[in-house]
């Protein structure tokens, strides 16, 4: 049975995406931790993804297209590649990446069948996607990436109401001020 993670980059004040739409602060530039979410992803064998966070990752795709890329970087796009990936939305026509489905509503029946037939975690990416499964209590671990930045106000990593009981597994910092909290939750 696979873990459903949700993990995401945030800054400190708790936001995934500032309230002007900006995001660019959360970028893994370091290649130390570059390299420490590699290790994270390495398990999961399926991404789940809204519509405007699949159209982000898409890069993926044709990332080791661009010349100069450090080998992290490589690194990240073949296991992106690599993985299985279920897009929700009810705009997006077709996929622009393989092995990519695309699933009309967000089922969380659906997605727990998913979770108990995987040998591989999945990840939930996303607060919007992510915040149902927190509130059907599908997520197993949370991965808080935490930027150095506060942003004062737009999305946040946590949907109001959300409740979980959490053990820390770990929490690592880097040389560039980002800190990782990882958490299993309680059942």
């Amino acid at each position: 049975m696979g873990k459903l993670i949700y993990s995401m980059i945030q800054s400190l004040d708790g936001y995934t995406k500032a309230a002007d739409g900006t995001h660019g602060w959360g970028a893994p530039e370091d290649e130390e931790l570059h390299g420490y979410i590699n290790e994270l992803s390495a398990s999961v064998g399926t991404f789940l993804y809204g519509r405007r966070m699949y159209e982000t990752m898409a890069y993926w795709e044709t990332a080791h297209l661009h010349p100069g890329q450090p080998p992290v970087v490589l690194e990240w796009a073949r296991l992106w590649q690599a993985t299985e990936k279920v897009v929700y939305s009810r705009t997006l026509a077709e996929p622009s990446s393989a092995r990519t489905r695309i699933e009309r509503e967000f089922d969380p029946a659906a997605v727990r069948r998913l979770k108990d037939s995987s040998e591989q975690d999945l990840t939930i990416d996303g607060p919007e996607l992510a915040g149902q499964a927190v509130k059907a209590g599908l997520v197993d671990e949370y991965h808080l990436i935490i930027a150095p930045v506060l942003v004062g106000g737009g999305t946040r990593f946590f949907p109001d109401g959300a409740h979980a009981d959490l053990d820390l597994v770990e929490e690592r910092g880097f040389a560039n001020g980002v800190v990782v909290l990882r958490y299993s939750a309680r059942r």
